[in-house]
């Protein structure tokens, strides 16, 4: 096992750039400099706004000194009392934790025995499949189970439905005492999840009123989990800080997510590149690719701007794996439009070797491999692929993680969270709202009955649309 190391992340734009990647495919410097003063003046409005409204996320690696040592104490109790942990969320409440645990504990995790995991066995339960439902409880013993339930609002409809299972089954198997199998993170003062904590006593934490789900790992929605599972918390929190140190200066060639953003909005605005592709070479980070997919699609997809003007802007993010995914989606971005920037995450020192056995020396394109390792091989697929994508003409860059651990995690998480902050002052844009999202949640809650007046008329309104045709279904 390599040594952790506390380094900083890398942002290599090269390949971004028009004098590296060339004049008719890539971003002049002049461009990045021309918007100097657009950008000092987003980096100014987020950090004049750190820590009040929504930007509540930006005081998080500072302010849980208490919060953190409560929440290790609870995870200590968890590992003591439980054999198996369910985090029963959606949204930031699970792409975060899943993302976390994946990157930072072993990929096989619940396979390993109790004693080799150190802590429960862990379970994300972000879909309401009722085939999923019954699949978890097929596996865990729910008397020897921990439910964290995460839902701000306490009205999450797929969140609440699994508390109402799983509260009915702990009743019903566990009796006397069953409110000590669940653990609630919400809002402090709003919302049914607090009204039910307080009522039965369930241990509880809060997330803050100014931090939004999907800007919420680095609060007890996040933390919690990977506590219970042995994570270096505290390493998160350092690194988050770190990188917020280095977004402080308004110099965008100084600072990296300020950059990111610059970079991201003339790509969209003045080279129609509308995609994203985030490609991790690391199975560690195969779950990073979800969570920014959340934080940059709920955060940036927008149809009016702060003044209410109609603009439909966003970049879609989109995600692969190196090198699984060489083998299926790069054709498409070497050699389809030019409408994607590709962002591959590396890591420079896996926290494992393996080495390739000589062999099959009758094959010579077989036999080369002898001697070398995984290590080398991956990271040459990465150059390879990178060196294809600069052969094409297609913007792409690399963020450089020195090795995959609390720290380096928490400077990535940051970073784009920041990078989207600032995407969202540079377009004008509520970064932290998801309006589009609620209309759905609202038209579900309509086909279910629910007869509060706003879903009454929602149902209303669903019933006076276009009518489906026959002919259409084939």
């Amino acid at each position: 096992m390599a040594k952790e190391m506390r380094k900083p992340i890398i942002l290599d734009v090269n390949h971004m750039m028009a004098d590296i990647l060339g004049f008719q495919y890539g971003i002049a410097s002049e461009q990045v400099d021309a918007m100097a003063r657009v950008a000092a003046h987003a980096q100014a409005a987020v950090e004049k706004n750190r820590g009040t409204g929504w930007l509540g996320w930006m005081d998080l690696p500072y302010n849980q000194a208490e919060i953190v040592a409560k929440i290790e104490k609870i995870a200590a109790r968890v590992r003591k009392d439980f054999d198996t942990f369910v985090v029963l969320g959606i949204g930031g409440s699970a792409l975060g934790p899943i993302a976390v645990q994946y990157a930072l504990n072993h990929q096989r995790y619940n396979d390993l025995s109790a004693k080799m995991r150190g802590g429960p066995r862990f379970y994300v339960e972000d879909n309401i499949d009722p085939e999923r439902m019954a699949s978890l409880l097929d596996v865990i013993d729910i008397k020897r189970t921990c439910f964290n339930i995460i839902t701000k609002s306490g009205a999450t409809a797929e969140t609440m439905s699994q508390y109402l299972i799983i509260s009915d089954l702990l009743k019903k198997k566990v009796g006397d005492g069953w409110q000590k199998h669940i653990i609630a993170t919400t809002d402090q003062e709003k919302g049914n999840l607090i009204k039910l904590a307080h009522k039965e006593g369930f241990d509880l934490f809060y997330i803050p009123s100014t931090v939004g789900g999907r800007f919420s790992e680095l609060c007890p929605v996040g933390l919690l989990p990977a506590a219970v599972c042995g994570i270096d918390i505290k390493g998160l929190l350092e690194g988050a800080a770190a990188m917020d140190e280095r977004c402080k200066t308004p110099n965008l060639w100084k600072n990296p997510a300020l950059l990111e953003a610059v970079l991201q909005y003339i790509a969209m605005e003045e080279m129609d590149a509308n995609i994203q592709v985030i490609m991790p070479y690391a199975d560690s980070l195969k779950y990073m690719a979800d969570w920014f997919c959340q934080l940059w699609a709920e955060s940036l997809g927008k149809n009016v701007t702060r003044k209410g003007m109609a603009v439909n802007v966003g970049q879609t993010p989109t995600k692969a794996l190196g090198v699984t995914d060489q083998h299926s989606q790069l054709q498409l971005y070497t050699e389809g439009p030019y409408d994607k920037v590709i962002t591959l995450l590396k890591v420079e020192s896996f926290r494992e070797k393996a080495l390739i056995p000589h062999g099959c020396e009758e094959f010579a394109d077989v036999a080369f491999l002898g001697g070398k390792s995984l290590n080398a091989l991956i990271d040459a697929e990465r150059q390879g692929t990178e060196y294809a994508l600069y052969r094409s003409g297609r913007m792409n860059q690399t963020i450089i993680l020195p090795q995959v651990n609390a720290y380096t995690l928490g400077q990535l998480m940051y970073f784009f969270q920041m990078a989207t902050a600032y995407m969202g002052e540079l377009l004008d844009i509520d970064a932290f709202n998801q309006p589009g999202v609620e209309e759905s949640k609202i038209a579900s809650y309509a086909v279910l009955g629910n007869q509060s007046d706003k879903y009454m008329k929602k149902a209303q309104e669903m019933k006076e649309r276009t009518e489906s045709q026959k002919r259409y279904l084939l």
